[in-house]
């Protein structure tokens, strides 16, 4: 894998408490719910997903532990494989009381097949939001520089996991463009 900044993603994936398995070979082989329950990887074969796992690392986290903080910069992103994922935002206390701790808004909750950390990789920008393990987890790293890889080296499935992710990514926007609608038309009281 590429360097990011002076550390390699391994390291960083280590620095943050994540256990490195290797990479994800014959990631068809991790049964057929990974395909179905995943919107990224529907549309992929067997053998175009066993190339993907290739171009991606392997980490297990325990129960409780950070996967994504908000904040942190990031070129990568991930793919659960197995366990449950709490989504979460930080929210500034009120004006008013300086001395509020900060809250956290539940986004939402991740399950087998989702992706998590697309945006950040994409426009380099900090985590939107933190990723902590409800359960045990295992998950498959994706970093920009594979993405590259795979489209020099690979490029049919690069170019469809480029679509995927686009589309994944269109979703999102569409549901939030829906809530934020649907709050401004409740009526105030």
């Amino acid at each position: 894998m590429a360097a990011t900044g002076s550390l390699t993603l391994e390291q960083k994936l280590q620095d943050a408490g994540l256990e490195l398995l290797g990479n994800c070979q014959k990631m068809s082989g991790r049964g057929p719910g990974l395909l179905e329950h995943s919107a990224m990887l529907e549309d992929f074969t067997h053998e175009e997903l066993d190339t993907l796992g290739e171009a991606m690392l392997l980490v297990r986290a325990q129960p409780g532990q950070v996967l994504i903080s908000e904040g942190d910069q990031g070129d990568w992103m991930l793919l659960l494989l197995s366990g449950t994922v709490d989504v979460t935002k930080a929210t500034s206390p009120g004006e008013d009381d300086p001395q509020a701790q900060e809250e956290f808004s539940r986004l939402g909750v991740a399950t087998e097949g989702a992706a998590l950390g697309e945006m950040s990789m994409f426009d380099r920008d900090v985590r939107y939001a933190t990723c902590t393990a409800i359960d045990a987890v295992e998950a498959a790293v994706l970093s920009r520089a594979a993405i590259g890889q795979l489209i020099r080296q690979h490029p049919g499935v690069g170019a469809k996991l480029v679509v995927k992710i686009t589309q994944l990514l269109a979703q999102r926007l569409r549901n939030t463009s829906n809530r934020l609608v649907k709050m401004l038309q409740k009526p105030s009281s």
